[in-house]
């Protein structure tokens, strides 16, 4: 074997320190070459102001200097080229996810991010009107208020309390709803409502990450998470940990907010994660007089949602009831009919976006027409 050969093997030890993966494999390591037991080693960042550079110079120093024919090193630093950065992040991605720790949400149970690029969509109320239209069809439903700083379902859902733990794992607190439950786990839980959490980076990263792994999540048929907006440490460490998550993005139906929506998107799918539809919230109006107003124009999640290939699951109008509901902790749908749109949003969920686990087979699915048709039919005769 050539000197650079046994170099790039012996730098393939060398980890990123903040991705977890080799540096020959995440393709940082560029032109090697040996001569006279003196090595240069090229080696790519993905920044050129990369916070870890010195480590990453040091270890790859080390491991040159551990070969008997290498006496001297030169680095030759440089910045990868955008290809090359995206090829590096769907590396470290997969390998993350390959590598997800163990919790307590089974693999088999649908996880839901509930995303969009800006804030002020919505999201939040969403994701509370959701969780109870699942859960008052019988189901256990995890709700995960992943805004460390802007964190509302506390309020939304009117779940208050203090978190307890047991053997180490924090107790998300309940709600019943109907023949189903809410289990919730928020900041608000945790910290005064008007206090400001002047965190960032690796603080914000380990509290996301203790509500997955240091918390107990069992018995749950889907986890909803209500992210902050944008593409930052928070939706990078949800990936990580949840390999199984998919995305619901939310947008209004402004061209502003359906671009940085696709946004959200485009970061999903460069994460290995599934986007799973397309929520369009602020659809529209419609007066006591019957008249409709688009207050923020049409037609933008539907755009959207042609643009990803995926479906467009509702259209949800302004109505002042809503935030009524989420400032006193009475989501809207609990006065919803049947035929609501959040009630037909989480049945679309059930039937053909994320299926419980259990019921994800065509004989479960015929299995349940059938019990549905004979439920019908009693009724009517």
């Amino acid at each position: 074997m050539q000197a650079a050969d046994r170099l790039r093997e012996r730098l393939s030890q060398v980890l990123d320190p903040e991705l977890g993966a080799s540096i020959v494999e995440l393709g940082m390591v560029g032109e090697i070459e040996v001569s006279d037991r003196r090595a240069v080693v090229h080696v790519s960042l993905t920044t050129v102001g990369c916070p870890l550079r010195s480590q990453i110079e040091r270890d790859v120093k080390e491991a040159a200097l551990s070969l008997d024919d290498i006496d001297t090193i030169d680095l030759v630093m440089g910045v990868l080229d955008a290809e090359a950065k995206a090829a590096l992040m769907k590396r470290a991605r997969t390998f993350a996810q390959a590598n997800a720790p163990s919790t307590s949400i089974p693999t088999q149970t649908p996880v839901l991010m509930i995303a969009s690029g800006k804030g002020g969509v919505g999201k939040s109320s969403i994701t509370a009107n959701l969780a109870v239209a699942l859960a008052a069809s019988g189901r256990c439903v995890g709700v995960l208020d992943a805004d460390i700083w802007g964190f509302s379902l506390s309020r939304l859902l009117g779940i208050h309390g203090d978190v307890t733990a047991i053997d180490g794992k924090m107790q998300p607190l309940e709600r019943s709803v109907g023949a189903g439950a809410i289990k919730l786990l928020s900041m608000g839980l945790l910290a005064d409502e008007d206090q400001a959490l002047m965190w960032r980076g690796l603080m914000v990263q380990k509290a996301v990450a203790q509500f997955i792994e240091d918390a107990d999540w069992s018995g749950i048929d889907y986890l909803l998470i209500d992210t902050p907006p944008g593409t930052g440490d928070i939706a990078m460490t949800l990936a990580r940990l949840l390999p199984q998550m998919g995305q619901l993005v939310v947008t209004t139906p402004t061209v502003a907010a359906q671009r940085v929506a696709a946004r959200a998107a485009d970061f999903a799918r460069k994460s290995n994660i599934r986007v799973l539809g397309v929520i369009e919230n602020m659809s529209g109006f419609t007066c006591t007089c019957g008249e409709r107003h688009n207050v923020f124009g049409e037609g933008g999640g539907r755009s959207l949602s042609e643009e990803l290939h995926v479906p467009l699951l509702a259209e949800i109008e302004l109505n002042a009831a809503i935030g009524e509901g989420g400032d006193h902790g009475e989501p809207v749908v609990l006065a919803e009919s049947d035929d609501g749109v959040f009630h037909q949003l989480a049945q679309r969920i059930v039937d053909d976006v994320a299926p419980p686990f259990g019921a994800v087979g065509c004989s479960a699915r015929m299995l349940d027409s059938i019990a549905k048709a004979v439920a019908s039919s009693a009724q009517t005769s």
